[in-house]
This record gives C-alpha cells, sequence and structure tokens, in this order.
C-alpha cells in the first residue's frame, strides 16, 4: 500500500523505513530504525531522486508506482552511491530501459563496480555547477566529494528552492509519520541521533563538510531533503546548518566534561566516580560518564563532538590498553576528532602502562591538550592519592569555568 507525501505540489517523497533494522551498517544500533528517502519529481521529465535500500523495495515501488500513474521515469538522479541508497538502479533500468542515469564520472565508475551495467547510452555525466531541466523544474549539481564517499553530489532545485543533500543533513531514526521536521520537536526526537550519526559516518570528513556549506552560502533552500530521517524545514535549516559547522570545525557544543572508562573489576570505576563527585562541588554543571565496555562506542563518540573536556580512565590489559578504551581511542583518531581539553587516568596493579598508552595516542592527535599529568592507580585509588585526585578535579573544574 502506497505512503507518499508532498515536499512541493510536484515533487513527492517515495520512501519508507525500516524498523526492524538492529544495526546501521551492521555496527551502529538502532533503538528506532532508519528512513530511506526517495524523491519524484513529476515534470515533463519524471525524474526520480536516488533509491532506497533492498529491505524496503517493495514499498518503494508501490509508491513510485502509485505517483507515476502508468508515466515512466525519464531520468534517475544519483547522488550517492552508497548500497543502503543504490540498490534499485538495475531494477529502475529494467522497467524503465529508457531512463538516463544522472551522476558524475565517479558515480559511474561506482555503477560498474555494483552492478556491472552496460552504461552505453544510458548515462548524463554532469560537473560542478551544471543544470539540467526537467520542464518547470531546474536542477543544479553540486559535487561534495568526500561527505562522505568520494562520488557524492547535492541536487538543488532552483525553481521551488529545494536541495536534495544526499548524507548530509540526515538522522538515525524511522518515519514517525511527521515528515518534515516544523512538524514535530524535532530536537527532542532527532537531535540525538542526528549527531551521532553525523560524528560517526561523516565525522571524520569536517573540511570536506565545510567546503560543500561554503559551496550552499548563496542559496536559501526552503526545504532541505535528506536521504536520511526527516525533511529539514522552517527553523531547523539554521539550526542544523550552524550545528554542522560546529560538528565540522570539531568545536565542542558544550563546556562540560565527558568522562569515559574502563574497569575489570570496579576500581577504575570508583575513581571516577569520586573525581565525578568532586567536580559537581567545584561547580561543574554539565557531565556525561559512560562505562565503555556497557555503552556502543557510536553514542560515545558523538558525546566526544559534544563536549569540551574528556576524561579518559583505563586499567592495563596484558600490558596494552583495555581492548573497549583502545577501540574507542583508536576510533576517535580515526574521525579526525580533535581541540578538547583532556585527562587521563590509568590503572595497573603490577605494570601500569595504559596512561602512556592514553598519553601517546592523544598526542597523536590534533590540538588534545592535557590538562594535567596522568593520575596512576596501583589497582585502587590509594588514600594517599586523594589530594592528587582533587588537584586534578581542581585544574578540570578550572579549565571548564575558565
Amino acid at each position: 500500500m502506497k505512503n507518499v507525501h508532498n515536499v512541493t505540489p510536484h515533487i513527492y517523497w517515495v520512501g519508507g523505513s525500516d524498523r526492524r533494522l538492529a544495526l546501521f551498517e551492521n555496527m551502529f544500533p538502532l533503538e528506532n530504525g532508519v528512513t530511506y528517502n526517495s524523491y519524484l519529481i513529476m515534470d515533463e521529465k519524471v525524474t526520480l531522486v536516488d533509491t532506497v535500500d533492498a529491505s524496503i523495495t517493495r514499498q518503494f515501488f508501490e509508491n513510485l508506482e502509485a505517483v507515476l500513474d502508468g508515466r515512466s521515469i525519464d531520468y534517475m538522479i544519483v547522488n550517492h552511491m552508497e548500497p543502503d541508497h543504490c540498490a534499485n538502479i538495475d531494477e529502475i533500468c529494467r522497467r524503465w530501459p529508457d531512463v538516463k542515469i544522472v551522476g558524475n564520472a565517479k558515480t559511474f565508475q561506482l555503477i560498474q563496480k555494483f552492478y556491472h551495467m552496460d552504461l552505453t547510452g544510458r548515462t548524463i555525466e554532469v560537473k560542478e555547477g551544471d543544470t539540467l531541466s526537467t520542464g518547470q523544474h531546474n536542477l543544479q549539481f553540486i559535487m561534495a566529494p568526500m561527505v562522505h564517499w568520494p562520488e557524492v553530489m547535492l541536487t538543488y532545485e532552483t525553481t521551488e528552492n529545494v536541495l536534495f543533500s544526499a548524507d548530509a543533513f540526515g538522522t538515525f531514526g524511522g518515519y514517525n509519520g511527521n515528515l518534515f521536521s516544523d512538524d514535530m520537536d524535532y530536537q527532542e526526537l532527532y537531535l540525538e541521533e542526528s549527531r551521532r550519526y553525523y560524528t560517526n559516518i561523516v565525522g571524520k570528513f569536517g573540511p570536506q563538510v565545510l567546503a560543500a556549506l561554503k559551496k550552499l552560502s548563496g542559496a536559501s533552500p526552503s526545504v532541505i531533503c535528506p536521504l536520511h530521517g526527516p525533511l529539514v524545514r522552517g527553523e531547523t535549516i539554521p539550526f542544523l546548518i550552524e550545528k554542522y559547522t560546529k560538528w565540522a570545525s570539531y568545536e565542542p557544543e558544550k563546556r562540560g566534561v565527558l568522562l569515559a572508562y574502563a574497569s575489570i573489576y570496579g576500581n577504575t570505576e570508583t575513581a571516577v566516580h569520586r573525581l565525578a563527585g568532586l567536580l559537581s562541588l567545584k561547580g561543574v554543571k554539565d557531565i556525561r560518564m559512560y562505562d565503555v565496555s556497557k555503552t556502543h562506542y557510536s553514542t560515545i563518540i558523538a558525546e566526544v563532538f559534544n563536549y569540551s573536556h574528556l576524561v579518559l580512565a583505563s586499567p592495563t590489559y596484558n600490558m596494552h590498553l583495555y581492548n573497549a578504551m583502545d577501540a574507542l581511542v583508536r576510533d576517535m583518531a580515526a574521525l579526525n576528532i580533535q581541540n578538547r581539553d583532556i585527562a587521563i587516568i590509568g590503572n595497573g596493579a603490577w605494570s601500569p602502562t595504559a596512561h602512556t598508552i592514553m598519553q601517546k595516542m592523544m598526542a597523536e592527535m590534533k590540538d588534545m591538550r592535557l590538562i594535567a599529568e596522568p593520575l596512576v592507580l596501583n589497582a585502587t585509588l590509594a588514600p594517599q592519592q586523594l589530594p592528587e585526585l582533587d588537584a586534578l578535579a581542581d585544574k578540570i573544574a578550572a579549565s571548564v569555568l575558565g
């Protein structure tokens, strides 16, 4: 049964949701599933903008056929070749053999890798600033390489100011009935998942995101149509652009402290709890604490982007860093995390090395500023170390409160 919405009088949302999916990209937990967005422009030339994941193919084609009402698709624009958006390209070509695929040179390279299709006579290659008229609608193409794949481009419909933004401005979370951000409490429903989506999926490519935002600086979209999540409209547009600018610049959103710890028998955890209490007593209002063995790293990564100050605490394990903490810190480096104030707590009963390993890993990252020398525990927080812990809390609090 069809489930379609008008974006504008002649542009339709023909996507859907997969709420049964547990792990996005087989990595990131999804509490509320994910939306796959596709758009159909009904004009003299009927134009499809991206397809959807294979999991909702049936819903997708029911939506398409309902809007098409017997017409054929003339153009298929491929903004992004990741399989959760391009899974139906070959089926579109089978059902409408005269369709022209619109993309850039790298788009067609990737299509050949995924589908091994004969593209002879089927393609329209576009470059930066090229336009395509569908009749009453005019489409302009903006290259956005590495946001977050090399072939990514954005499509801007200049007649009604509709931006088809590929994976930019997307979020985890399934369709809730309300399609537009200004028809819901976007910040309550989607902001945390939008941050988790951006930081884990796109976060490594901040400079490329800023370059894309600069290209869009002269545009005034009335609605942004991402490939995941609600369509962005109204006050949510400047709100999300501001967020993206911060995230892409690696600027924290909040002055506060994120404490991420690993603990085998609870002794490192006890020290972190004691530190958190001291921070509160010293006036730090915004504190978050996560056990890296229990909380998925994607949630912690999102909070690392969110907070100005980070405390990493880990025991030594096999004379190295505890595995879950090692994975978190390596992911921070892979995602280009920078511009944070850091404190380190290491633990080890007979050969504590966790603190030196974490300090070295932080030194290899850009502009990760160590607030104080690492606090080293020998199995437990000893009574004589309480003044040292208090001094560490003083330094962190002074740095946060500025």
